[in-house]
């Protein structure tokens, strides 16, 4: 169901942050939009930043975002809605539609924030083994 996992930051100084890990890394973002994501890889560390929008899911799930969240990408973003679901920490809002795919936020036991992402090339349809 998962099929990969890396660290996002979301920041309000977006153009600072970014400037910030282009230095400190010396290297380009290898994937950018501006004023909207930005993704780093160094190593085995892919380091997502974004722009939080001001009706971002973190405020209006009633969480209070710390700024760093971890990104799982998905296969099927239903079943991993439902696993969340069966732990008894299911997400407190709705799927959101992007050009960049569909996603929902999550939080763990410590309130630390999950986003559960499903890429558009994803198909909804695929199906899943649990080992």
């Amino acid at each position: 169901m998962f099929s990969d996992a890396f660290v996002t930051i979301s920041s309000t100084n977006f153009d600072t942050i970014v400037k910030f890990y282009s230095q400190l890394f010396d290297c380009e973002a290898r994937s950018y939009r501006p004023g909207v994501y930005a993704e780093f890889a160094i190593g085995g560390l892919r380091l997502g930043i974004f722009q939080p929008k001001s009706t971002n899911q973190h405020q209006q799930s009633g969480h209070h975002h710390r700024g760093m969240s971890i990104c799982l990408e998905v296969t099927n973003l239903e079943q991993a809605i439902d696993k969340l679901s069966q732990l008894d920490y299911p997400p407190p809002g709705d799927i959101i539609t992007a050009s960049h795919g569909r996603e929902i936020y999550a939080y763990d036991p410590d309130g630390n924030c999950l986003i559960l992402h499903q890429s558009p090339n994803r198909s909804r349809s695929v199906s899943i083994r649990e080992s």
